[in-house]
């Protein structure tokens, strides 16, 4: 079962991080198809968000294809995103780099703006043409 954790100092919408994070967990394989979701009563008492945002974030992530609710069950996990398990050998990696950046004297912040910068790099963000027919170009988030 996923915990989510709200930064309520971040500027991003309450159901945005919680769409964020179930994104993330399907990512990482934390979450897989038929796993069922804490329901909205659960995420409020974890959290002290109001229910209607969490039933948002599901909407969301249902219309997305993601996540689907059955009445009187719950919401279950339709499909999984990615292919970077938790246990990834990159993961490894990554947890040496962030801890050797962490001994430089890197804050959170620094760390993550260099990450990002590298990312964009590596995966620059492609703006569609308007004059060509819509594409799928995946999941942005």
């Amino acid at each position: 079962m996923i915990d989510y954790r709200i930064d309520r100092h971040s500027g991003v919408a309450t159901y945005v991080q919680i769409v964020q994070q179930t994104k993330q967990a399907l990512r990482l394989g934390l979450l897989a198809p038929g796993d069922k979701l804490p329901t909205a009563r659960e995420v409020v008492e974890a959290t002290a968000v109001n229910p209607n945002t969490v039933l948002k974030a599901y909407r969301e992530l249902e219309r997305e294809g993601l996540v689907e609710a059955r009445r009187g069950l719950g919401t279950f996990v339709r499909r999984s995103l990615g292919a970077a398990p938790a246990d990834s050998p990159l993961r490894a990696e990554l947890e040496d780099w962030a801890a050797r950046a962490r001994a430089a004297g890197l804050e959170r912040e620094d760390v993550a703006a260099l990450f990002t910068a590298v990312l964009e790099t590596h995966y620059p963000v492609r703006t569609p043409d308007p004059a060509s027919p819509k594409t799928s170009q995946g999941d942005p988030s």
